[in-house]
């Protein structure tokens, strides 16, 4: 019987360690098919990105930004970190903005990051996006023109939803590395 109770509590152990591991380890593996599945979408849209993709130092990939808002507005997404275009860890994305808007509306977003001084600041929590910064609208040949500003380019795409917005606002942003 003492045994039994043993083989019992080590079974409920090694479950209450590896069943919360498993679930991570399948939530990370999602999260990296839906960025990459945003990367495709990106590449099929405008196949001039690619020499983003290519020379860039690092990127996040956000595959998708819900936001909304009644004169004030929120957003918030999460998304991949890729560098030398392997996954590197996570982020997460906090938009605040204040003005005329109404509606909601979901967004991917790709942040490109030109050199190893600009990605320490994102990772460093130190970069953030404002009313200066300027994203392109991902359509056929948008990237040709495209340029990086402070060491730092970023495109979207409208996933759905209408938002009617003049508003001022910044995206705040969260380093994670993977865990194991």
């Amino acid at each position: 019987m003492n045994q039994y109770l043993n083989n019992a509590v080590l079974v409920m152990i090694c479950c209450l360690f590896f069943i919360p591991l498993q679930a991570q380890n399948t939530k990370e593996k999602t999260d990296i098919s839906r960025s990459q599945e945003a990367i495709e979408y990106f590449l099929e849209e405008d196949a001039k990105i690619k020499k983003f993709f290519d020379e860039a130092y690092a990127y996040v990939v956000f595959p998708s930004i819900g936001k909304g808002g009644i004169g004030l507005g929120g957003a918030h997404g999460n998304g991949i970190i890729y560098k030398e275009g392997s996954p590197y860890g996570r982020a997460s994305v906090t938009q605040a903005s204040i003005g005329f808007q109404l509606g909601g509306q979901s967004f991917m977003e790709i942040i490109f990051f030109k050199d190893q001084r600009a990605f320490d600041n994102f990772i460093e929590g130190k970069l953030k996006l404002g009313a200066s910064a300027s994203a392109v609208a991902i359509t056929e040949g948008a990237a040709a023109s495209a340029a990086y500003n402070d060491g730092v380019a970023v495109f979207t795409a409208v996933k759905g939803g209408l938002m009617y917005e003049a508003s001022v606002g910044g995206q705040k942003f969260k380093y994670k590395p993977f865990e194991g």
